[in-house]
């Protein structure tokens, strides 16, 4: 498998770091940068053979996998759910370690995460498979296939770390598709980027068992959880999951120290009903706490959804309204840019300690962490 050039991939990174966004890689699809023929940087498909972690070996080959609430016991030269991930004679794989579809560089504000290190860049790497299958979900062409349908980059963990570092991102992020199912390679990631400084970001669905999950709360820097909705009628009809493993992993987040945020994607006449949106902001005070960031964000027609409108601004606002009587004290509202919903307000004095347009800070009034003009403490990671 031919190993991505990494001079021209550094290129690439580069020009997006200035605005320039790194394409995803698709089926038939290439890098292009700034320019040039990048048809030598792009390998086609790749499959990784290393082992996976938490599984268990059944009989007859059999091996039950124990990395999300799925538990797919999975037969001789199977695979499960996710897709990504192999039994080969009672040893169960990851099939795309080191080998992602997609690599940019982005605003860490695109992710969103809005309490951590504002103003830098982000690493961002995917690879194909997801344990959920949202019918919204922006990302479908890499999400909804196996590795082998995706032409990838082979990129060790060690690499990524560089690329990251001389692109000037200040984290790694893995976002895109579900982290959850590329975990050996994103464990290994984040190790070989805390060498070189440079944090780990995980953007994830939250649709994992307790003990891979606070291993992985253990091992990185932040964490973004897409919080689908709060009926358990949406996660089974539209993602095709289940709703209270993911309650479960949000209150170990809360009794973590890592920094986590949330977001909401509102579908009209799917999960925009404010009295559930009342109920969850409710239940998020209580078992969260009233600082933990929450973005309800614009949804646009996309995968197979695409007989819904996008989201009227109003039904955000609303949404926002709501979290924010019930005692939310960072609520934003996301995809609408040059709302004043994108700004971080102070709880004390009610100051914009940071405004921003789209994902560009366009004033700064934090210090040492604290509000500007009153001196109360803001939550997040600044430094």
């Amino acid at each position: 498998m031919d190993k991505l050039d990494r001079r021209r991939f550094l290129k690439c990174s580069l020009a997006a770091a200035g605005g320039m966004m790194l394409p995803r890689v698709l089926s038939g699809g290439s890098i292009l940068g700034s320019g040039g023929d990048a048809s030598a940087s792009v390998a086609h498909a790749g499959l990784s053979q290393v082992e996976a972690r938490y599984y268990k070996k059944l009989e007859h080959k059999e091996i039950e996998c124990e990395l999300c609430p799925r538990k797919c016991k999975v037969g001789d030269r199977e695979r499960g759910y996710c897709g990504c991930r192999d039994n080969q004679n009672g040893t169960y794989y990851t099939l795309v370690h080191s080998y992602p579809c997609s690599a940019n560089v982005d605003p860490i504000e695109k992710k969103p995460l809005f309490h951590f290190l504002p103003g830098t860049k982000a690493f961002s790497i995917a690879t194909a498979g997801c344990n959920l299958n949202c019918k919204f979900c922006q990302n479908w062409e890499i999400s909804q296939v196996r590795p082998e349908q995706v032409r990838t980059y082979h990129l060790p963990p060690e690499e990524i770390a560089a690329y990251a570092r001389e692109s000037g991102s200040r984290s790694i992020a893995y976002t895109y598709s579900e982290p959850i199912d590329f975990y050996e390679y994103m464990l290994d990631c984040a190790t070989a980027g805390r060498k070189r400084g440079i944090k780990s970001v995980v953007i994830t669905a939250g649709y994992i068992n307790h003990e891979p999950w606070l291993e992985l709360i253990r091992e990185v820097d932040a964490i973004k959880v897409d919080f689908k909705a709060f009926t358990e009628d949406f996660y089974q009809d539209i993602c095709h999951g289940k709703l209270k493993p993911v309650m479960d992993a949000l209150v170990d987040l809360a009794r973590s120290n890592i920094w986590y945020e949330l977001v909401y994607l509102v579908v009209p006449t799917l999960n925009d009903d404010s009295n559930d949106i009342r109920r969850m902001s409710k239940w998020m005070v209580k078992e969260l706490g009233s600082d933990v960031p929450i973005h309800f964000t614009r949804f646009h027609p996309m995968y197979l959804l695409k007989n819904l409108p996008p989201t009227p601004v109003s039904t955000l606002e609303k949404a926002r309204n709501v979290a924010l009587d019930e005692g939310m004290n960072f609520v934003y509202v996301g995809n609408v840019s040059g709302h004043e919903g994108e700004h971080t307000y102070c709880p004390g004095c009610r100051q914009v300690v940071i405004k921003r347009v789209g994902y560009r800070i366009i004033q700064m009034n934090l210090k040492d962490g604290k509000c500007s003009f009153c001196r109360k403490a803001i939550p997040g990671v600044w430094s």
